[in-house]
């Protein structure tokens, strides 16, 4: 007998399934049900994208069965889409509507100048860069209404801004309890922003979590340190990611779903994610005082033959020094790669100097995994033969086989062909070439792409310790503040210092003009199109005083708590002190407890006004 089953809208009840050498799920019972918002995490190939093929109906399993409430409409977003490559973007995406069609509605003009920003809505599909196609397909998805949406990597292709005003849509798509989200994806800002709850597919089993990625790390390292797991390094990666989570002033202004206190007491021995001041001390003794100086520098493209020329990069100077860790943002075409290229020296400017320090070597971790496909079919033990036996990290060594092993790689992999890995492994191992390498400026160009969030803590992790100038270029916001000390904003060819990290990036992007990036239509710009139909936006405006204010508020409250952990800790040593010395000295050790008690009374108000003010900065 298996019991009385649960009753989901839509659910698998005891799903089996296997693919030739490996089972994904066993006897499996887990569903959706109404006002659900879940967040799917696992290894990469372990069913993530086949558990949302079985909810929809595109994958049978093996044995079992998969439910679904009658009238029950499920929307997929899945890593491909099935546009028609001979219909135009307004038939394809828009279902044919017309301009004042989708114009005159608030969300459908919302989701139109927002996703299909820039795209000729009567361009033929197959015309359409693979990003531009991605858009397209999620704009397609959203116009329409669906009881459960599905999302496979929605955030793939999409800029750091498109990214937020997606997590925004989601979280107002639907009234509190109706609809539900299932949402697949590695970018774990978005999980925290969107989702109520978790599920960790791995070994067969789905395992459920209450809350957003946050909690969801609070519960896992619990559940690793109370079972005393060998996976010893997975446990502490998690509960390192989670320190920086708690610590980072940044980090807090996301809304956390857990209690500030429980998330303190599982970190308490956990170590500073890495020692800044003693990498820059090392990274100095390696590269010397000069890294890379721009002065002046503009770089511009010619506009076909035109005669005219874009700007790209205009007049910036910027000294990159020995060991800063520094994070670029930007709009999809603003010219980061221009940036980076101008910075390693493979692109000249048109007008300036770029000044490169005499002991920089660079190493560069392109989108492209052109390095490692020109490995072809050599096999991965015998590419590590051409390295050195052994590399020192963080003082330690290690060889490039156990360096691999630290990026996911088990004993049967090392004589897999390099042309057989998957891509996420491809990655991988790109990364490891490049630390074998031994640079001391390394340039990262999206290095979290094709990697689940195991394996980018993994990679977090490596970068802590590399002694080094970094500079990184990301759509990932959680990864760029995750992995850089200070962050940029290439915006008008010109660079911004971002002294809150990404959320001043959004709030500089909101308070710009949408006109110059709407889609455009055969007749004319998406702008002339709702032009008549514009909303007043004072309503956004005050929302988003309200969210400052509440996050301004947030940042005063977390100095304070800073403060009252030293006060209070100092009480606890006198107090200590003083037992020891004179432990019948009664009326000063009451004095201390008490003044210790209203510490920790005022500490525990600070947090709930914190995490209330957290509800509203997101609202």
């Amino acid at each position: 007998m298996k019991g009385i089953m649960p009753v989901f809208d839509c659910g698998l009840e005891h799903v089996s399934l296997a693919f030739a050498t490996k089972n994904v799920f066993t006897d499996v019972t887990q569903g959706v049900n109404e006002g659900d918002r879940i967040g799917i995490v696992g290894r990469n190939g372990d069913g993530k994208s086949t558990l949302l093929k079985l909810f929809k109906g595109l994958q049978t399993p093996d044995s079992g069965r998969v439910q679904t409430r009658n009238g029950l409409s499920f929307g997929l977003l899945g890593q491909r889409d099935e546009l028609d490559g001979t219909s135009t973007v307004r038939q394809a995406a828009l279902e044919g509507r017309a301009d004042h069609e989708w114009a005159s509605d608030a969300r459908s003009r919302d989701i139109v100048t927002t996703l299909l920003a820039g795209i000729p809505l009567d361009a033929q599909v197959d015309s359409l860069s693979g990003g531009q196609r991605r858009r397209a397909d999620l704009a397609r998805l959203l116009l329409q209404d669906w009881d459960i949406l599905a999302l496979d990597e929605p955030t793939n292709h999409l800029d750091i801004i498109t990214i937020h005003w997606l997590a925004e849509h989601l979280k107002n798509r639907w009234p509190d309890g109706q609809g539900a989200l299932l949402v697949v994806t590695h970018d774990r800002w978005f999980l925290d922003e969107v989702c109520t709850s978790m599920w960790e597919v791995h070994d067969g089993a789905i395992e459920p979590f209450v809350g957003g990625y946050s909690a969801y790390l609070l519960q896992r390292a619990e559940r690793d340190r109370q079972a005393d797991m060998r996976e010893e390094r997975r446990r502490n990666l998690a509960r390192k990611e989670l320190a920086w989570l708690t610590r980072g002033a940044r980090a807090r202004a996301t809304k956390q779903k857990f209690h500030v206190k429980q998330a303190q007491e599982v970190i308490a021995d956990v170590p500073p994610v890495r020692n800044s001041l003693e990498l820059k001390a090392m990274a100095a003794s390696r590269l010397g005082k000069e890294v890379v100086t721009l002065t002046d520098v503009t770089k511009k493209y010619p506009i076909g033959d035109t005669g005219k020329e874009r700007t790209v990069i205009d007049d910036v100077s910027w000294i990159i020094g020995p060991g800063d860790r520094f994070g670029i943002v930007g709009e999809n075409g603003v010219g980061k790669s221009t940036l980076l290229g101008l910075i390693d020296g493979s692109v000249a400017p048109t007008s300036g100097r770029v000044k490169i320090g005499k002991t920089v070597r660079f190493a560069v971790l392109s989108q492209r995994l052109d390095e490692v496909e020109a490995l072809g079919d050599a096999k991965v033990k015998e590419v590590l033969t051409h390295y050195k036996t052994s590399y020192e990290i963080d003082g330690k060594e290690y060889s490039p086989a156990q360096l691999l092993e630290q990026l996911g790689f088990d004993a049967s992999q090392m004589m897999t062909p390099v042309c057989d890995l998957s891509g996420g492994q491809k990655r991988r191992m790109q990364l490891m070439l490049i630390l074998l390498a031994q640079p001391n400026v390394l340039i990262l160009d999206e290095p979290g792409n094709d990697l689940d969030t195991d394996m980018l803590a993994v990679m977090e992790d490596l970068l802590d310790k590399w002694a080094g100038t970094l500079v990184v270029v990301s759509h990932d916001r959680f990864l760029l503040e995750r992995v850089t000390d200070q962050q940029f904003a290439l915006m008008d060819g010109k660079i911004r210092h971002l002294p809150g990290g990404v959320d001043d990036y959004i709030r500089l992007m909101q308070g710009r003009p949408q006109a110059s990036t709407l889609a455009t239509t055969g007749e004319g710009t998406v702008a002339d199109a709702v032009s008549s139909d514009g909303a007043d936006r004072s309503d956004d405006k005050q929302a988003r005083r309200r969210k400052y204010a509440a996050r301004k508020k947030q940042a005063s409250i977390e100095r304070r708590l800073s403060k009252l952990e030293t006060q209070i800790a100092d009480l606890e040593k006198k107090m200590a002190q003083t037992a020891q010395k004179d432990p019948d000295n009664f009326t000063a050790l009451a004095d201390l407890s008490q003044q210790s008690q209203d510490a920790k009374d005022e500490r525990e108000k600070l947090e709930d006004e914190w995490l209330s003010l957290g509800e509203e900065a997101d609202e």
